[in-house]
């Protein structure tokens, strides 16, 4: 299992790596997402909270992932287009990942290796699945999709304002 989050290496959406190295020192959301699911319109709340905390040190990423219902059928592009047109997404969205399973990314394992869900299960139950990440890349907080974006102000908050 690799030792930091940041030695993990993600890809945008256009297929080329992006090493986890360039947001150290940030306050991470990680949630994957999904463009046809019925928390899709947290797609706003999370803009929401990008415009609000990105000068204060908050990156959220998003991951959409088809493994769910095949909720995420679109290409990368078809995806990115989406996000900015419906809901004026300016956060990354990156390329769609699979978060369960043994093509899981790596990023993923380690997210729910060091925060596992109800009953220390490690697997994604869904679209929308938040973890807070804080600047020395601990994952502080696994949030359920049913939690909205905005009950996490507060822990969003006690993240960027530590030392």
């Amino acid at each position: 299992m690799t030792q930091s989050i940041y030695d993990i290496v993600i890809k945008n959406r256009s297929g080329e790596p992006v090493s986890m190295e360039r947001f150290r020192g940030k306050v991470l959301l990680i949630v994957n997402t999904a463009s046809n699911c019925g928390f899709t319109s947290q797609y706003e709340a999370l803009e929401d909270l990008y415009k609000n905390y990105k000068e204060s040190g908050l990156e959220i990423i998003g991951f959409p992932c088809n493994q769910f219902m095949k909720q995420e059928p679109g290409s990368d592009e078809e995806i990115a287009e989406f996000c900015s047109v419906n809901y004026g997404v300016t956060f990354p969205v990156f390329g769609k990942i699979n978060v369960n399973g043994s093509a899981a990314s790596p990023l993923y394992k380690k997210l729910k290796s060091d925060a596992p869900g109800v009953l220390g299960s490690q697997s994604i139950k869904w679209n929308f699945t938040k973890f807070l990440v804080n600047k020395e890349g601990k994952v502080i907080k696994r949030s359920a999709p049913t939690v909205a974006p905005q009950k996490l102000v507060k822990d969003i908050e006690a993240a960027i304002n530590t030392a």
